[in-house]
Order: structure tokens, then C-alpha cells, then sequence
């Protein structure tokens, strides 16, 4: 299925369904950024707004962009705010940001739909002020290796979105290529994941 497609498709379910990858990524957001304050971020695939609200928070004005009509249709509902913009755009071409307007640019869950990283890193690069963050937080791909990718029901189906496996060490070429240093790297586990391998991995990359 289209990867827009199937988004805008679990859109109207994509909040109330049991899904941990989704609920840790909300904690690790939090848990990452939560000391910190940005005048201007911009977030990619800010999809149902999960991360919106916080974002909203820790930062002055916030743009918010998705691909899917019906996430955006969502996150407007849940979030009205004087400092919070939400936009339609295709995060693989040019962002409607200018270059080094941005203090802080968050990537949630979406970099797994994206066959080739490294425009997105460049991008981030492009729209960052010198001293910005660029946060990404991912299905670890060890996760992938296991054949996991986002998944949804719809009646007695279960609609797989597609996706790319991307190694750790993409990420890292993806930063060190387009001129963002690493300067914090960790794994995480939802509390149902005793014993299993890391559920996401986060990076926080500086210009």
C-alpha cells in the first residue's frame, strides 16, 4: 500500500489502538528534550500531534509538517495553539523552512518509510542555525532484523506499511556526511520488553 495511503488510513485509529513503539517514543521524546528550550523547532511527520503538545512546550514557535491529510486532521484537532503551525509537505523535497531558521528539528518514527537518509540529514543541516539540534528517533534496527516494521488493523486484516532498514551506522555516515556532529546516541525499551532486544534508538546530532 502507498505509504501516504496507508497513513492517512490509520489515522483515525492510529491513537486508540494498543501500540508500544508508539508510547515509547512519546516517553524517550520527553525524556531527551525535556530540560531544554528552543525559540523555533521544527518537527517532521508530527503525524496525530503525540509529540506536538510537548514540542509546543519546550519551544517558542513550532512548525509541524506531515505528508497525510488525515494525520494532520488529527493533530489539529487535539492541539490549537498561537505558537504551533501544522503544515502539509513531503519531508523527502525541500522543507518550507528558510536555511538557518531552526533551532531544533525533531524526526519521529518516519525515517523507516525513507529509502535513502541522507537528503533528510542535509536538509536538517540546511534549516538549522549554527549551534542546532537535530533529534531522530527510530525503530531500532535490530527491531527491523527481526522482520518488524509499523503495522495496523483494519477489520481482519493487518496492513504492513513499507519500510527500509537502515543500520546504526547509516545514521551516524548520514550525520558525519552532511556535517552534523553525534553527540548523544541511546537505546531504549518499553517496560513490556524485558529481555528483548532495544525498541527505538535515539540520536541527538549538533550543527
Amino acid at each position: 500500500m502507498n505509504i501516504q495511503k496507508a497513513y492517512n488510513d490509520w489515522s483515525d485509529v492510529y491513537d486508540s489502538g494498543s501500540n508500544l513503539t508508539r508510547d515509547l517514543d512519546q516517553t524517550v521524546t520527553a525524556d531527551v528534550l525535556a530540560n531544554l528550550r528552543f525559540k523555533s523547532i521544527l518537527e517532521l511527520g508530527c503525524g496525530t500531534g503525540k509529540n506536538t503538545a510537548f514540542l509546543s512546550q519546550i519551544g517558542e514557535e513550532l512548525l509541524a509538517i506531515d505528508f497525510s491529510e488525515g494525520m494532520l486532521k488529527k493533530a489539529k484537532e487535539k492541539l490549537v495553539s498561537t505558537n504551533v503551525l501544522f503544515c502539509a509537505a513531503d519531508m523527502t523535497k525541500v522543507w518550507p523552512c528558510r536555511a538557518g531558521s531552526v533551532e531544533l528539528v525533531t524526526c519521529n518514527l518516519v525515517l523507516e518509510h525513507i529509502e535513502h537518509i541522507s537528503p533528510v540529514f542535509s536538509e536538517a543541516r540546511r534549516t538549522l542555525m549554527t549551534g542546532g539540534w537535530f533529534f531522530v528517533s527510530e525503530l531500532h534496527p535490530f527491531r527491523q532484523y527481526q522482520g518488524k516494521k509499523a503495522r495496523f488493523e483494519r477489520g481482519d486484516k493487518t496492513v504492513e506499511i513499507t519500510a527500509f532498514v537502515h543500520h546504526v551506522s547509516e545514521f551516524f555516515e548520514a550525520g558525519e556526511g552532511s556535517g552534523l556532529a553525534l553527540r548523544q546516541f541511546r537505546e531504549w525499551w518499553h517496560a513490556e520488553d524485558a529481555k528483548q532486544l532495544p525498541r527505538l534508538a535515539s540520536f541527538m546530532f549538533q550543527k
